[in-house]
């Protein structure tokens, strides 16, 4: 068999690189009408209730600027304080010499927050089901149920120490064009 068969494909998007084959960075070549490119916002604080609820109330209010709609806002409060409590009690264990790792980007059509602390880790599919009988009437362990309920992505790092969470605004409409003529 001809071994040039078949590499077409493999040249085109893949270049050689010292014998380790290489693919080029992915860029997209989609581009929203009339959108802005926001940056990511960076946030590191150490292990602290209290401040996580600025970083809490720092994002919502970002979305609230970008007009998610008050049942959306809802959402997202909801989702974002489970996960950074769950960063600062069960990740870090409230050790004020971690931190937790705070990344947002808001735009009008959707809200992505990745939050990481620097605890081990856990496996999401091995917490016990809240709709379960018996755990009906235990007092916690329905944070991770509601931040799936009500955001529309919710996906955990394969170590279980990074979550992100992402919303898509129900509400956007994009800007209509000006009209030509």
């Amino acid at each position: 068999m001809d071994s040039s068969v078949g590499h077409g494909l493999r040249d085109r998007w893949f270049k050689n690189d010292g014998g380790r084959m290489k693919r080029p960075p992915r860029t997209s070549k989609l581009k929203l009408a009339n959108s802005v490119e926001v940056p990511w916002v960076s946030i590191d604080f150490c292990s602290c209730l209290d401040k996580a609820r600025a970083v809490e109330q720092e994002i919502v209010s970002c979305c609230e600027a970008h007009h998610f709609s008050e049942a959306d806002v809802f959402a997202i409060r909801l989702a974002l304080e489970e996960a950074l409590v769950n960063a600062v009690k069960h990740g870090n264990k409230l050790d004020k010499c971690k931190n937790v790792k705070v990344n947002y980007h808001i735009t009008d059509q959707r809200a992505d927050i990745t939050i990481e602390d620097e605890g081990r880790g856990f496996n999401p599919a091995g917490l016990p089901d809240p709709t379960a009988d018996e755990n009906l009437e235990m007092c916690s362990g329905r944070g991770i149920l509601l931040m799936r309920a009500y955001m529309t992505s919710v996906v955990f790092n394969p170590s279980g120490n990074k979550v992100t969470l992402t919303k898509f605004n129900e509400d956007y409409v994009p800007p209509r064009e000006a009209a030509i003529g």
